[in-house]
């Protein structure tokens, strides 16, 4: 039999608040697998992998419609009659290129923020170095 979990477990082991997971099911990100009698969301395994998967798109600037069809084109037990396997295959490789990107803009942006992080420090301990 497949573990349930209460919305807290899920929000302790996804680290996404109460709020955010019941925001993600209201505009249809995910959908808990069950609920209790005294209607509580119950979550199996494959909610949590999937709410882990839309936190790791939301720093990389994904909108609700993209993370919709990205989710989409990463389950492959999604049937869309609409979509072939190629189509798929090549929706994600553009996601894939967009991630990419992403993480180059960021990496650059973390770079910047380094560098000033160590400036700053560098004031502090010969505050005769000034900022150039």
């Amino acid at each position: 039999m497949t573990e349930r979990m209460q919305i807290g477990e899920v929000a302790e082991r996804t680290g996404l608040s109460l709020r955010t997971i019941r925001y993600y099911e209201e505009v249809g990100l995910v959908t808990p697998s069950a609920r209790s009698q005294g209607g509580f969301r119950l979550y199996v395994e494959s909610d949590v992998a999937r709410l882990t998967l839309v936190k790791q798109m939301k720093p990389l600037g994904f909108q609700l419609e993209e993370m919709r069809e990205l989710l989409a084109a990463l389950d492959p037990n999604t049937d869309s009659p609409h979509t072939s396997e190629g189509e798929r295959l090549a929706r994600l490789r553009e996601f894939t290129d967009i991630a990419e990107q992403r993480c180059a803009e960021l990496r650059a942006r973390l770079s910047a923020a380094e560098g000033f992080a160590a400036m700053l420090r560098m004031q502090l301990t010969d505050p005769s170095t000034t900022a150039r």
